[in-house]
């Protein structure tokens, strides 16, 4: 019997993931006003992320951006939509791959059964913990997982992926993880912006797409147009 995301204790050990050195910033715990819901998460300051981030560039060049420090429009596009179709959710066992700071996850563990909130870096799975001990949501972990190195038997009735379609180094792969799970009749929930490079990726999964929308997320006085596609394994 595989082992599902509620119950699955990653070994780090055995994951192997390289994880850019990362200068941990001060945890601020925002209050977000969405329509007809609010929500308290713990966010790195942006200030001290940016500075972190341009002293390590000095020393490595090609150090990456720490993304997962961000509230992206396509997380709140997904959470605003969970919280508008709690049906998708209500009484599932619920993995989140890429999380980041975890919003999608934290709207869902409102009616989930269970919630598995991961990301490959360790910095954003604590600062997803301590979020979610914050809510007290006894249904929530926080797990180390990186899509590459999923585990054999990992299952889950729902799952939850916002704003991961942006590296195109990275599209066979994630293609192939959500047909993984595409084929265990898992229900797959995905928003995305509106990237021109993106396309090739969204169009190779419309045939799984049982319905495709467009909303418009308005935060910290920017807006920007997010598509969300709701997947299932086809007959």
């Amino acid at each position: 019997m595989g082992n599902s995301a509620e119950d699955f204790i990653p070994q780090k050990e055995l994951l192997q993931i390289e994880q850019p050195s990362f200068m941990f910033p001060t945890l601020q715990l925002q209050h977000l006003e969405r329509p007809g819901y609010t929500i308290e998460l713990y966010l790195p300051d942006a200030q001290e992320v940016q500075d972190n981030y341009f002293q390590q560039k000095q020393v490595q060049a090609g150090v990456p951006f720490p993304h997962w420090t961000k509230l992206w429009p396509a997380a709140l596009a997904m959470a605003d939509f969970i919280h508008q179709h709690p049906e998708l959710v209500q009484d599932k066992v619920v993995l989140e791959l890429a999380a980041g700071l975890g919003l999608p996850g934290f709207v869902a563990a409102r009616y989930a059964t269970t919630v598995c909130c991961s990301d490959y870096l360790s910095e954003a799975v604590d600062t997803m913990t301590r979020s979610a001990q914050h809510l007290q949501l006894s249904n929530v972990t926080c797990q180390l997982l990186d899509w590459s190195q999923l585990p054999i038997g990992l299952t889950a009735d729902v799952l939850l992926l916002s704003d991961i379609n942006y590296d195109p180094d990275q599209f066979d792969q994630l293609y192939q993880v959500l047909q993984r799970f595409l084929q265990q009749d898992t229900f797959i929930l995905l928003t995305t912006p509106q990237r021109l490079m993106a396309k090739p990726f969204i169009e190779r999964l419309l045939p799984f797409c049982k319905q495709q929308s467009e909303t418009t997320v308005f935060y910290q006085q920017q807006s920007m147009a997010v598509s969300i596609l709701q997947m299932t394994k086809q007959p």
